[in-house]
C-alpha cells in the first residue's frame, strides 16, 4: 500500500491501493483495451458510486417539492416514487463508499433498515388514509396511516444510521452526517408534525446530498 498526497475531509492522509488495484485499464500497443481482470472493477464500482451520490440532492428536491404539493403532471406519486428510487440508489452507492471505513457495519445497518422502510412505503403510497380495505389483504381497516407513520418512522431511523456512520467514518466531512441526521428526524417526524416540518427535512437532505456528493468525488483519485 502507499500513501497519497491526497487527504481525507478530516485532514488525514488517504491510503490508496497500488496503480493496478483499481485503476483503469490501460490500452495495449495496438490500440485494444486490456480485459476487465484481477481487481480492475473496483475502479469502475468506484466511479459508480461517485456518480450515484448526486441522487440524493436530485431525490432531495423531488421530496421537497413533494411536501409543498404538486399540482401539476406527472402527479404526486409518480414525484414521490421517484424520489424515494433516486434516495436508494444513493445509499447504496453512500454505503458502498463506507464499506472500507470503520463504520461499515453501521452504514449496512443503515442502509437495510432504510430498505425496510422502503418497501413498507411502496405498496402503501397509492392508498388513500380512509380506504376500505378487501376482507382477504392483512390489513385491517383504517390502519394505513399508523402503517405509513411506521414506515416513516423505519426509514427515518435507517438513515439516521447512515448519517451516525458518515459521521463516525472520517472519510467524508462530519458536518454532512449531522445533517443527514437532522434531515432524517424532520422527514420522520414529518408523518406527524405540521406542514413546514417535511419541507425543511428536504432542505437539510438537500444541504447533506450536496456535501457527501461534492466530498465523495474525491475521495479517490480519478487516474
Amino acid at each position: 500500500m502507499s500513501i497519497s498526497q491526497r487527504q481525507t475531509a478530516s485532514g488525514r492522509p488517504l491510503r490508496v491501493a497500488p496503480a493496478w488495484v483499481g485503476a483503469p485499464a490501460q490500452a495495449e500497443p495496438d490500440g485494444h483495451f486490456l480485459p476487465v481482470r484481477d481487481a480492475v472493477w473496483i475502479w469502475s464500482v468506484r466511479r459508480y458510486a461517485r456518480l450515484a451520490l448526486w441522487g440524493l440532492p436530485a431525490a432531495a428536491v423531488l421530496y421537497g417539492w413533494f411536501t409543498l404539493g404538486v399540482s401539476s403532471q406527472p402527479g404526486p406519486l409518480v414525484v414521490a416514487l421517484l424520489a424515494g428510487w433516486l434516495a436508494m440508489i444513493a445509499l447504496i452507492a453512500l454505503a458502498g463508499l463506507l464499506a472500507g471505513s470503520r463504520t461499515r457495519r453501521c452504514a449496512l445497518a443503515g442502509l437495510l433498515v432504510t430498505l425496510a422502510g422502503a418497501t413498507m412505503l411502496v405498496p402503501l403510497a397509492a392508498l388513500p388514509a380512509d380506504v376500505l380495505v378487501a376482507a382477504t389483504t392483512p390489513i385491517a381497516d383504517g390502519h394505513v396511516p399508523d402503517l405509513l407513520t411506521a414506515a416513516a418512522v423505519i426509514s427515518g431511523t435507517g438513515l439516521l444510521l447512515l448519517g451516525w456512520a458518515v459521521f463516525r467514518s472520517k472519510l467524508v466531512n462530519p458536518a454532512d452526517g449531522v445533517l443527514l441526521m437532522l434531515a432524517a428526524i424532520a422527514m420522520g417526524a414529518g408523518t406527524v408534525a405540521d406542514s413546514p416540518v417535511p419541507t425543511v427535512g428536504a432542505l437539510l437532505l438537500l444541504a447533506a446530498g450536496m456535501g457527501l456528493a461534492w466530498t465523495g468525488g474525491r475521495l479517490v483519485p480519478r487516474s
